[in-house]
């Protein structure tokens, strides 16, 4: 990328129909270029930028992705590079790293494609699957930056790149960990369920200062995977039973999907009009705004003191974002309510929403837009779910995500690569304790999904929870080569292991 010039682009604006009056506008500033689009009766969708130039083809480069990864992450040299990269890339040149990407909160979804002659930036300024309706209204797209390290040590370099993608980041002031119910219950639990849970966490956090929390995940409410957002007759009172997990010395959290009810309340005016079928709540809609605060609301007035909120990606767009390449929502013809917003705008709106609402609550992230949530949450969910049952898919999704998101973690947010699952008779221990000991030495937050634990794994579990509240600057060693990384280092000591 010595060729590269951060000014030198040619530009395409997509409308939804001709382009009559869309225009872009750039500044340059250093190293960063800001994008801003206009437009009065045009419907614009897509801006392509592309910066050409010829690259060499041994560069490896490691993208992103829109929301969780799915473990899919992994270096590839530009000659074989056929993937579109989301939010941002490093390109390693050996002695020499290259970061290009943009900041986080931007007001549209942007990837990029590095290939042989040049970059491409996909810019989705669409809302919906349809052109924006701006009316005259200029909107800041986005801020590229563009940043070269003379370094050959590529975490170091994109750890600090992901500082300065984010200005703001929402970090909690220690780390977090404890329970989480669901890769044993999966959605089976009850009251004293959670009470005996939360025992459990309290004795194996005995005499931390820091204490563990003990999440609620889906099951606790009326209906599976959905509102409204009141307790079943298992759980009958959430405010009673966050009571007595606090008189453990524990701290109550609980999961919820904001926006998918089969609430009877709900009006048709109220649902994304998607598809054949509308089932989803739209968030742009001044009623689904109001039922959502009250949601969170009522959480914390019940006491809990973090809330996880899930499915918003998916209930937004339709699929989980492994089945997106180049942008985020591929289907045309839809809308929502609001049309003069892009769908990034809709989604910080609805963040910022829940932020605001949740007040003192610690907030995590799952099936969140990564660059969107950041200085949103507290903790974002980075991969897609690891298992109970199958280690496999612990394996894989959780080494993955823990590797190649790693240098997000207390830049974006506090990173999750998810939980360890410990179901008896379904995943060798000797394969869960070194997932929890890699865990327990990455400073993100560390989960642990347990009913019962015997002497041998209790021990463990009570050395992870003290081990992990050192800090310890892992770093994935052997990730330019493997998408599940065997052989990592902190400040203290290199780790290996068998995966």
């Amino acid at each position: 990328m010595k060729q590269f010039i951060l000014s030198d682009f040619q530009a395409e604006i997509l409308c939804e129909g001709p382009n009559e009056d869309a225009a872009l506008q750039t500044e340059l500033s250093g190293n960063k270029l800001t994008v801003s689009l206009t437009a009065r009766k045009s419907m614009p969708r897509f801006i392509k930028m592309r910066w050409a130039f010829e690259s060499d083809p041994e560069i490896k480069v490691l993208g992103d992705a829109w929301e969780r990864s799915y473990a899919n992450l992994e270096f590839c040299a530009v000659k074989d590079n056929d993937r579109y990269m989301p939010w941002y890339f490093i390109a390693d040149a050996a002695e020499t790293q290259y970061c290009f990407g943009v900041k986080t909160q931007p007001n549209a979804f942007v990837s990029f494609h590095y290939d042989m002659s040049g970059i491409t930036a996909y810019i989705d300024c669409q809302n919906g699957g349809c052109g924006i309706e701006l009316n005259g209204r200029t909107i800041r797209l986005c801020d590229f930056l563009f940043c070269i390290y003379n370094s050959n040590d590529t975490f170091a370099c994109l750890q600090d790149y992901c500082k300065q993608l984010c200005n703001h980041p929402l970090l909690p002031d220690r780390l977090i960990y404890g329970g989480n119910n669901w890769y044993y219950a999966y959605g089976k639990s009850d009251y004293e369920t959670i009470v005996s849970d939360a025992t459990l966490q309290a004795k194996l956090a005995d005499g931390l200062d820091n204490r563990p929390y003990m999440v609620i995940d889906d099951g606790w409410q009326i209906n599976g995977c959905a509102g409204p957002w009141l307790p079943n007759n298992k759980f009958r009172d959430m405010k009673a039973l966050a009571d007595e997990i606090k008189a453990m010395g524990v701290l109550p959290g609980i999961w919820i999907r904001p926006l998918f009810s089969r609430d009877k309340s709900i009006r048709k005016d109220m649902l994304l009009k998607r598809g054949k079928k509308a089932e989803y709540l739209d968030p742009t809609v001044p009623a689904v705004q109001e039922l959502i605060r009250a949601d969170v609301t009522r959480i914390r007035d019940w006491g809990y003191k973090l809330l996880k909120y899930d499915y918003t990606t998916y209930d937004l767009f339709g699929l989980f974002c492994r089945d997106f390449t180049r942008t985020i929502g591929e289907t045309e013809n839809w809308h929502f309510a609001d049309r003069s917003k892009t769908n990034a705008e809709i989604v910080l709106d609805l963040y910022r929403l829940i932020h605001d609402a949740a007040d003192d609550m610690l907030l995590i992230g799952c099936n969140t837009i990564s660059h969107l949530c950041a200085g949103l949450v507290h903790i974002n969910r980075t991969g897609d779910d690891t298992s109970g049952r199958e280690w496999e898919r612990t394996r894989t999704m959780g080494v993955n995500t823990l590797a190649f998101r790693l240098a997000q973690n207390n830049a974006f947010y506090m990173a999750d690569a998810d939980c360890v699952g410990i179901l008896k008779d379904y995943i060798p221990w000797e394969k869960n304790r070194q997932w929890l000991d890699l865990l327990a030495h990455s400073d993100t937050a560390l989960f642990v999904s347990c009913d019962r634990a015997s002497v041998q794994t209790a021990a463990a579990l009570s050395a992870a929870y003290r081990e992990a509240q050192n800090k310890h600057n892992l770093r994935p060693l052997d990730w330019k080569t493997t998408r599940t990384p065997e052989h990592w280092r902190t400040d203290q000591k290199e780790l290996h292991y068998k995966w």
